[in-house]
């Protein structure tokens, strides 16, 4: 992979997001975000995580402030709940991006075996997404992540369907992709995903401050809370237009926009 450039970040500038003007699921964020970091998102179910993560991919527009990406252009986001082809193989899914970038079907399938092995999944390479378990799609679909090699990585609760060891390798893997020069976002409630990113943005705080927290990498980012039940429905909404565009790019040669 080639030396990222330093200057890629992703900036946040004030941001805040509501749905239909109800209350504020987080608000005043500001915070620069660059290439070959982890970072984390926390804060209860209903706080704004994935609307965030959202928001980070330019699928949606925050309710008040801006993102400016800069040399960020391939972006790759795992939803929580797996969607995959069910008539196409494990290995089918990690190689498409692999051929998608000029890879020939051969050298592809080796790489894509070698990354299905950093998952644990090298022995379900010709099961169909249809025959696998919910943890091994999960698993697959961050398989297929790492094959795409993004710019910006964004990852909604990657360990919720997994056990601890699945889980290690998990948080391992995306920590190597940050060292190798993505920006990866993870949005969990796990506290050992948690502690794996080098920093964590926390939407349940009640300000907006920057401090370095031992154990849990090299600074926190606190936001505003806000979400009521309405609010927290909404957020749904949200997810399922990454949904649709999601199917949409599946099978493209070009990442989402």
């Amino acid at each position: 992979m080639m030396t990222p450039n330093i200057e890629s970040s992703l900036t946040l500038d004030g941001v805040a997001h509501s749905w239909d003007g109800s209350e504020f699921l987080f608000s005043g964020l500001t915070q620069t975000l660059h290439r070959s970091e982890s970072w984390a998102l926390t804060g209860p179910s209903g706080s704004g995580k994935s609307t965030l993560l959202s928001i980070l991919a330019g699928w949606e527009r925050p309710t008040l402030g801006e993102i400016q990406r800069r040399d960020l252009r391939r972006v790759h986001w795992v939803f929580q709940n797996p969607h995959g082809q069910p008539q196409r193989t494990a290995l089918d899914h990690v190689a498409y991006p692999l051929l998608a970038r000029g890879s020939s079907r051969r050298p592809a399938g080796a790489e894509a075996l070698e990354i299905l092995d950093m998952f644990r999944l090298g022995g379900r390479a010709g099961a169909l997404f249809g025959e696998l378990s919910g943890g091994e799609s999960q698993r697959l679909m961050l398989a297929r992540a790492v094959a795409a090699k993004p710019d910006l990585l964004l990852v909604d609760e990657p360990t919720a369907q997994l056990d601890r060891a699945s889980a290690s390798a998990v948080n391992a893997v995306l920590g190597n992709l940050a060292a190798s020069g993505a920006l990866v976002v993870v949005a969990s409630h796990d506290q050992d995903t948690i502690a794996a990113c080098d920093f964590r943005m926390d939407l349940a705080s009640s300000a907006s401050i920057t401090s370095e927290v031992p154990g849990l990498g090299r600074q926190q980012s606190r936001v505003r809370p806000g979400g009521t039940s309405p609010a927290a429905q909404r957020e749904e909404g949200s997810w399922r237009c990454a949904l649709r565009c999601w199917r949409r790019c599946f099978w493209r040669l070009t990442p989402c926009p």
